[in-house]
């Protein structure tokens, strides 16, 4: 019995693309030989054929000129990203202020939003956070959340200065229609008060006649949010306690 899985596994990885990350439960043999699976994968990282990612999480080993390759960031995380089929949570924040033309800087974190709390962990040489999203989660508004979390975390992008990075994420908000925009203010009410703040703000000041009425009730009329922004790139701030 134990052969026979051994070569089944075998077989498996011999037609696996390089760099490709596998566990324990791809394996159709795991549901009855977990364990068995289990050392069959971890010998062939003895012998060099896999890289062991993580506990439970292996690959092929992929090289170019300069070395050995990791796997990227997508394998690195799939299983986070959805369960069975189901998109369950998303790259942002720090992964993504790149992709949004918010700095220059590499990500030195992957950052992912998802609806439980989850504590940090490591995986190989990738440090992973997560970052609570109380809004469902869906592809058609990821781009939006994607930009509620960069307000969120606003003070945190790095390489660059307050006034840039709100320019930049005024266009960010200026390129959505109509439509996104009446749903990011829905999904902002979900957010911390200084991502609210700072999205009434931006739609004050790209549209004067926009309907903030319920993004500003939801502020605290006493309550600060200290972001060095120039009130010429930002000119309706003090309105929204933004300093």
């Amino acid at each position: 019995m134990k052969t026979n899985i051994t070569h089944s596994v075998r077989e498996v990885i011999e037609t696996l693309d390089k760099g490709i990350v596998i566990s324990v439960s791809d394996f159709p043999e795991a549901v009855q030989s977990p364990k068995a699976v289990s050392l069959i994968l971890n010998a062939l990282v003895s012998e060099g054929i896999l890289r062991k990612l993580s506990k439970g999480r292996f690959y092929k080993p992929e090289t170019d000129k300069s070395g050995e390759l990791q796997p990227d960031t997508y394998q690195v995380i799939k299983d986070f990203l959805t369960k069975n089929g189901r998109l369950i949570s998303y790259t942002t924040g720090h992964s993504v202020f790149k992709d949004l033309g918010l700095t220059a800087q590499e990500p030195d974190i992957i950052q992912i939003g998802t609806r439980k709390d989850k504590r940090p962990i490591v995986r190989g040489s990738f440090r992973i956070h997560f970052l609570k999203q109380e809004n469902i989660i869906t592809a058609e508004n990821i781009p939006l959340l994607r930009i509620l979390d960069c307000l969120r975390l606003f003070k945190t992008i790095p390489d660059t200065t307050p006034d840039t990075a709100c320019q930049r994420l005024l266009q960010l908000v200026k390129d959505l229609n109509i439509q996104q925009i009446s749903e990011i203010k829905e999904l902002a009410l979900n957010y911390t008060p200084q991502a609210i703040a700072l999205l009434g703000a931006m739609l004050e000041t790209l549209y004067q006649d926009e309907d903030i009425f319920a993004l500003f009730s939801q502020l605290n009329p006493i309550t600060d949010y200290k972001l060095s922004i120039s009130e010429k790139v930002l000119p309706v701030q003090k309105k929204w306690n933004i300093r």
